[in-house]
């Protein structure tokens, strides 16, 4: 198929892309990356009159690290934060999890405010952002908002951003010493989206205990999840690996995931139990290592 009739516009300034943002609103749709985008307009399911091509705005596309948290411009590619040896140094969640999505062609193109908008529950980098505590900016002519992610995703493919705004930035805050971060998915076919997917990030004090822990869970609900009741169970001690699979076997309890034509309830919990295990198991070690 074919997209609906739509009027093209093509920006070179973010100033320029906010003044028509507030001239057509509901109307219009931002092209970044269009991975997304682009197939659903082919198949109409969307018709947005005009679209907005951003793809020009070279004041969005850059990786910035910072003493605490590295900044990264919302027209990023997905290879280019891939291939960055700054990001993987400074953050390897990040790298670990941008290695998943989809497949070389589309990371190529891909941009990492395009995935975080569209607020695919399966997706992978709304699930990093969570586990890293991550943050949004959005911006428009009355200025810009700061959001965290659990201010900022709503539902199924749907956020908090207003139809004025663009995502112009997600900043995240560098990982403690003695951090260990690990992503695990389970995908029909390589390159599709999860049925499930696990993250994790532990901060481990000078005795080896546990003194951080964050595990999120991508593939169960409208949003990514956050399984405080999990890791809490961890949190000063020593995380070996049996207090681990006690602590993610009460997940079953705590998601209500639905079935769907890949796979049912009972699957997607009992996948999120092995996988959160995993996540955690790894991310320690890791944490061990540093």
């Amino acid at each position: 198929m074919k997209p609906a009739v739509f009027d093209y516009y093509n920006p070179e300034s973010l100033k320029e892309s906010l003044v028509l943002l507030d001239k057509y609103g509901f109307d219009a749709k931002i092209l970044s990356g269009g991975q997304s985008l682009v197939p659903m307009m082919n198949m109409r399911l969307a018709r947005p009159e005009i679209l907005i091509d951003i793809n020009n705005i070279e004041e969005l596309n850059y990786i910035r690290l910072k003493e605490d948290e590295m900044i990264i411009g919302g027209l990023t590619r997905h290879c280019q934060i891939e291939n960055s040896e700054e990001v993987k140094n400074a953050c390897p969640l990040l790298t670990e999890g941008i290695k998943l999505i989809g497949h070389s062609q589309i990371r190529s193109r891909g941009t990492i405010g395009g995935s975080i908008v569209h607020a695919d529950p399966t997706a992978e980098l709304p699930v990093i952002l969570t586990t890293l505590n991550g943050t949004v900016t959005l911006a428009s002519n009355e200025g810009e908002r700061t959001l965290s992610t659990d201010e900022f995703f709503l539902t199924y493919l749907t956020t908090t951003i207003e139809p004025n705004e663009i995502l112009v930035s997600v900043q995240i805050p560098l990982p403690k010493p003695r951090s260990g971060q690990a992503i695990e998915e389970f995908t029909l076919r390589s390159g599709d989206f999860a049925i499930v997917l696990a993250s994790a990030a532990v901060t481990l004090d000078a005795s080896g205990q546990v003194e951080e822990a964050r595990l999120v869970l991508g593939g169960v609900d409208g949003i990514p999840v956050v399984l405080d009741e999990v890791t809490d169970q961890l949190i000063g001690k020593t995380a070996d690996d049996d207090l681990i699979k006690d602590a993610a076997n009460i997940i079953e309890d705590l998601i209500d995931p639905e079935p769907d034509i890949h796979a049912t309830a009972e699957y997607r919990k009992d996948l999120s139990k092995t996988l959160s295990r995993r996540v955690l198991e790894r991310a320690i070690r890791r944490a061990s290592k540093v």
